[in-house]
């Protein structure tokens, strides 16, 4: 199985692909603005006091106040309390983290109220990103986590990743770090740092502990609260960090900033690896090049298609995700109605766990596959999904196939679900159903380049249409775009985008930024 991850960079947002053998299997986009993310670290304040939960809501700058519940705390809370106060009170000389006291450990059977009043700081980091109508989920045993290490302050324990099953490897990976950390930090190994040299984990550890120095260092120089001290890195970065893995082939990236920011991590984790981080920058939208847009398109969206026919319903509701799967139009199998549902629910398992992981869903899912009367049938189902799930990072539990036929599968939930609307809003009429005739469309798009070219003055630029568009545009020798070409410029070019809808049209400069050309009233 071959791996490729395709970055496509906006100037709003950021959405990455992960491709197995071609197949559209993870997907990811954020704005670039976004400011709230898992392994974010805050100093901040405790707003409100919930003695009947044992937690208290906290102000991290969020419009609605984030969780933190007394287990929580961590065992080293009281450590922290201390030493935050410790670094406060010297705004010109740090507080030497290595002589900073551990102090007891916290009781479990505590209560939020013996611990925290209203007002109280605390250093806190993210551990749930805000879904639905909840705030952020925090916690406040902060770890720093790298590719091959995760660094704890206030503990002092080496522990091994459960996955590295050699004894002989887990005692020289454990001797090692014991030999390598400074005092006051507890470091957890990774399974990918099976098998790596000292000099590897020890300069990954170097910069763990720079990101909790500089962390601590803006706890001390600001007074603001909330304040933001620690940003995880940017999310490339992050997803690459836990998703690197030697069969990636390529890492395509369609900007320089972007492209030198992983090919410097590549280049860190695995320097034998650094030249599969290239630089795209062709003029077919990187994504369209790569048929990433299309699977999003066909994989998205209430109702997805898999073999011969078949196809599921997802639904989400606040308190679980709903998946139905149907058998549509397919022909049934001459083996009989048994065999034909077989088979339509073991594709289903294929489709749904790429589903899973595609759309990051997490907490509750139920399936309804098509009922099978034989048990080892249902066992054979039960075995397909636990071995299709065991690619998925997130932690998961599924159950067998209860007496109606339902699949319980609960699956680890840090953010919300990757949502993509896939339905397109008619981009002439802005949803009121009337457009102007559609043979003037050229017409139209040429009385914008006029303006663009002679009255706002830019004389190179890319003009984004759909595919068939884009087609009509291109034909035959004297093409409407030549046309174009003599009478503007040889700046214009014209790009075949699968992301437009049909009489959608988007401008971009010269360097690849957006113009805005768009008006309403058009539609008049």
């Amino acid at each position: 199985m071959t791996s490729e991850v395709v970055i496509d960079v906006q100037q709003k947002d950021i959405s990455i692909a992960l491709l197995e053998d071609k197949n559209l299997v993870e997907y990811q986009s954020e704005t670039r603005s976004a400011s709230f993310s898992v392994g974010n670290i805050y100093v901040a304040k405790v707003k409100k006091l919930m003695p009947g939960l044992n937690a208290c809501f906290v102000n991290v700058g969020y419009e609605r106040d984030a969780f933190l519940h007394y287990l929580d705390l961590g065992n080293q809370f009281d450590s922290y309390q201390k030493y935050l106060k410790q670094v406060q009170s010297d705004r010109k000389k740090l507080y030497p983290f290595s002589k900073a006291s551990r102090l007891p450990d916290l009781p479990k059977e505590g209560t939020i109220q013996n611990k925290l009043k209203v007002g109280d700081e605390v250093l806190v980091q993210i551990v749930k990103e805000p879904i639905s109508t909840k705030g952020p989920r925090l916690t406040a045993e902060l770890s720093f986590a790298g590719r091959y290490l995760v660094l704890i302050p206030f503990n002092d324990k080496v522990s091994v990743s459960s996955k590295i099953k050699s004894g002989e490897e887990r005692a020289r990976l454990k001797q090692l770090i014991q030999s390598i950390k400074p005092k006051n930090f507890g470091v957890i190994v990774r399974t990918v740092a099976e098998g790596k040299r000292v000099a590897e984990l020890d300069t990954e550890l170097k910069i763990l502990l720079k990101r909790w120095e500089d962390a601590v260092v803006k706890v001390q120089k600001t007074q603001t609260r909330p304040q933001l001290v620690y940003e995880e890195t940017s999310r490339v970065v992050a997803l690459l960090r836990d998703l690197f893995n030697p069969s990636y082939e390529n890492i395509y990236v369609n900007d320089t900033d972007i492209f030198k920011e992983v090919k410097q991590y590549v280049t860190l984790i695995a320097p034998e690896k650094a030249e599969i981080v290239k630089l795209y920058s062709g003029n077919v939208p990187i994504f369209d090049n790569f048929n990433v847009t299309k699977q999003i398109k066909s994989s998205f969206g209430k109702i997805v298609n898999y073999k011969h026919g078949a196809y599921l319903i997802i639904e989400h509701t606040e308190a679980l995700h709903v998946v139905d799967v149907n058998s549509g139009n397919r022909t049934r199998s001459t083996n009989g109605q048994e065999a034909n549902a077989l088979d339509v629910n073991l594709g289903a398992a294929d489709e749904l766990a790429r589903q899973l992981r595609l759309r990051d869903m997490g907490g509750i899912i139920v399936v309804d596959f098509i009922d099978m009367n034989l048990a080892e049938d249902r066992q054979i189902l039960y075995e397909r999904m636990c071995k299709n799930m065991q690619k998925d990072r997130a932690r998961h539990n599924i159950l067998p196939l209860s007496k109606f036929g339902l699949m319980q599968i609960t699956r680890q939930r840090v953010r919300p679900a990757m949502d993509v609307n896939v339905e397109e809003t008619c981009p002439t009429c802005f949803g009121k159903g009337k457009i102007k005739s559609s043979i003037l469309f050229t017409e139209q798009l040429e009385n914008k380049i006029d303006r663009l070219v002679n009255k706002i003055g830019v004389k190179k630029f890319y003009l984004h249409v759909h595919p068939y568009v884009a087609a009509y545009i291109n034909q035959g020798i004297i093409s409407l775009k030549r046309k174009w070409q003599i009478k503007y410029g040889m700046g214009v070019h014209v790009v075949s985008s699968q992301k437009m809808a049909f009489l959608q049209y988007e401008f971009y400069d010269c360097n690849k930024e957006f113009i805005d050309m768009k008006e309403e009233i058009e539609t008049k």
